[in-house]
């Protein structure tokens, strides 16, 4: 059934997020193409196809006790990923994270049920160029005593990403790479 997802997942991102046109990305650098995977995954269909494949990467690591990501690209697998575990008997605790800690009420910064201090955690987020904004929440994670076993995205734009992943001793894991695409 995996790959019966993973090949439906493909599809809605090559007919809504896929866009071959300039765009300046959040880095500053210019790209010839601009995935935006939050029409995807902000779709019912998209949410559960994603939430799917990625609870099917960690239901044999028994020692996940969370998943969950960076504002804004998260947000919504973060949803999909713990209405899907309780309905499959894992019941994941789901975490999202803030770029800026909040300002009133508990002023967290790592949003959600709380996790115990040397957890170990897989964070996820749809898109990863360098990979700025999950090494980000790899170290607001480890001010926190929570153990990244894991970063899993949607697509890997593949511009060094997983080796800055690798140098940190945490596994990367990309549903699809930008080649799948621009062999379509």
């Amino acid at each position: 059934m995996d790959e019966e997802y993973r090949k439906k997942l493909f599809q809605l991102l090559l007919r809504d997020a896929y866009r071959k046109e300039k765009v300046t990305l959040s880095s500053g650098k210019q790209s010839s193409y601009y995935i935006d995977a939050r029409t995807v995954t902000l779709n019912p269909e998209g949410a559960f196809y994603v939430a799917s494949i990625i609870l099917s990467m960690v239901k044999d690591k028994t020692d996940i006790k969370a998943i969950g990501g960076p504002t804004i690209g998260a947000d919504p697998i973060v949803g999909a990923i713990a209405a899907l575990s309780f309905q499959q008997g894992l019941a994941l605790k789901t975490f999202i994270i803030r770029k800026t800690p909040k300002a009133h009420g508990r002023c967290k910064q790592i949003e959600g049920p709380d996790i115990e201090p040397g957890s170990s955690v897989v964070i996820i987020d749809d898109v990863a160029t360098s990979g700025s904004s999950l090494i980000d929440s790899v170290n607001i994670l480890k001010q926190a005593n929570v153990k990244v076993k894991e970063a899993i995205v949607i697509v890997d734009r593949e511009e060094g990403a997983e080796e800055k992943f690798l140098a940190l001793g945490v596994g990367f894991k990309a549903i699809f790479k930008i080649k799948d695409f621009e062999n379509v």
